[in-house]
């Protein structure tokens, strides 16, 4: 249904008239000069609120320019802003950073780069936290939030109880001095990444003194990275055997040892379900991390005894945390959605010139080497003949009088040495004869495919390396 509505116009004859045209109005469905209608903007302000619309696509399904949508909707925008009913019944407030865009240069046209956002933290009736933005304000500091409390009526200052941040001082002085009254409450996540951040640079510290290099793929300590992270009650036995086997082998003095029972010390007082036994481990950690030999730990340590009231106010006000206003948040920080898009110059394909075109010779389909080689199922290669690397380096390739050249090529194969077969991938690079690690010579019978078969419907490259007997 399409509404038509006739504006009228009239004329003033007085001569000293000072405005002579006279336009009719209807506020109640059109603003004094508006463009577009009330029950227009009231939809626009909604799809902006909850479905993280755009000016520019509201423009588009209104078939109007984005100036005009942005000229009919701000002037709502900010009388909503400043209705301060919107404030009433908060009595948690959770404030956080939030990154506007990435792009300083560009901050004189998109802003600053970092706000400070409000979140209304209050549980309902059932103790359930429904957040909800309260304000976003220019600037990343105590001076912005502070100002923020201030413009705020007194009685909005009295009904905040609880108030959760992150680990910055600004923001824990503004609530200091502008919201005496509010207990305030240091985000547990932020307080778990502190320590698990500790115990990751006594893991780095201690590869360095020991190995002299920083973590590779095979080091003990580094095998066991992800496992120290996790909570112990988390793990399998599996994992604590590689937890116990890694530690062993790569922590001569213990150290890791004792940063990752202090590390699981932490996550402890946050699990137990008891809040009165988890405030125990809390004064347990501010009165003992501080005097650890460990310097990491000891770090920790002193920082919490900083933030000893903060810190222990999530014990005292039923888990208050901040992690509402971080999850209001996340929508505007995921990643924006892929788009394609024409390749720049240097992701094009450079045709291959005449005089440098590398022309190869077709694999041989059966290996020069011995006449009894037969193919190989590609299926019994495992899944190293999908495609996955594990971890093979490329070997020097060495040719030795009397033997064929080695082939080149992609390859994924299993090796079986002994009684225990070995999966590898990465480039081939063999010849007839190789020495061993102990020095001994090795006789390989190869046996070649092409370099990409369809098994099953999927691209695999397949060649299988075996012992002769």
């Amino acid at each position: 249904m399409v509404v038509r509505w006739r504006q009228r116009t009239w004329r003033c004859p007085d001569p000293g008239c000072p405005v002579g045209v006279f336009v009719e109005q209807h506020p109640a469905l059109v603003a004094p000069r508006g463009s577009l209608s009330c029950r227009a903007v009231t939809w626009a302000i909604t799809q902006l609120r909850h479905e993280h619309a755009t000016v520019a696509g509201l423009a588009r399904q209104l078939g109007t320019s984005w100036k005009t949508v942005w000229r009919a909707v701000r002037p709502r925008l900010v009388e909503l802003a400043g209705d301060e009913s919107r404030l009433e019944g908060v009595a948690t407030l959770g404030v956080d950073e939030h990154v506007w865009h990435h792009t300083p240069h560009k901050a004189a046209i998109k802003g600053p780069t970092m706000l400070t956002g409000m979140v209304d933290l209050t549980r309902d009736d059932d103790g359930q936290v429904h957040a909800r933005l309260l304000d976003l304000v220019p600037g990343r500091s105590g001076t912005v939030f502070a100002a923020w409390l201030t413009e705020r009526s007194v009685g909005f200052r009295d009904g905040v109880q609880v108030a959760t941040l992150d680990p910055f001082r600004g923001y824990a002085n503004a609530l200091r001095d502008e919201l005496g009254e509010a207990t305030p409450v240091l985000d547990a996540f932020h307080v778990v990444k502190l320590a698990g951040q500790a115990l990751d640079e006594v893991r780095r510290r201690v590869q360095q003194d020991t190995l002299g290099h920083r973590g590779h793929a095979g080091d003990p300590l580094y095998r066991i990275r992800n496992i120290l992270r996790a909570g112990a009650h988390h793990l399998s036995d599996r994992q604590w055997d590689r937890l116990v086997d890694g530690l062993g082998r790569g922590d001569p003095d213990s150290e890791v040892l004792v940063a990752w029972q202090c590390y699981q010390q932490v996550r402890s007082a946050y699990a137990t379900p008891d809040l009165a036994a988890g405030k125990k481990i809390a004064e347990k950690i501010l009165a003992t991390f501080s005097s650890c030999p460990i310097t990491e730990i000891a770090r920790l340590g002193k920082t919490l005894r900083q933030w000893k009231n903060t810190y222990l106010g999530y014990f005292t006000t039923e888990r208050s945390n901040n992690g509402g206003t971080e999850a209001i948040q996340r929508p505007h920080r995921t990643a924006p959605p892929h788009r394609t898009r024409l390749p720049k110059p240097r992701e094009l394909q450079a045709p291959d010139a005449p005089g440098r075109r590398r022309t190869r010779p077709p694999p041989p389909t059966e290996c020069p080497m011995s006449p009894e080689s037969r193919p190989v199922d590609p299926g019994s290669l495992g899944p190293a003949a999908h495609g996955r690397h594990t971890g093979c380096q490329r070997r020097p390739r060495m040719n030795h009088p009397g033997t064929h050249p080695s082939p080149r090529g992609q390859f994924s194969a299993v090796v079986n040495s002994g009684d225990r077969p070995l999966q590898m991938a990465g480039r081939l690079d063999v010849a007839g004869i190789r020495r061993s690690p102990s020095g001994s010579l090795l006789r390989h019978r190869l046996c070649i495919f092409p370099k990409v078969q369809h098994v099953g419907g999927r691209r695999v490259t397949a060649t299988s390396l075996a012992p002769e007997s």
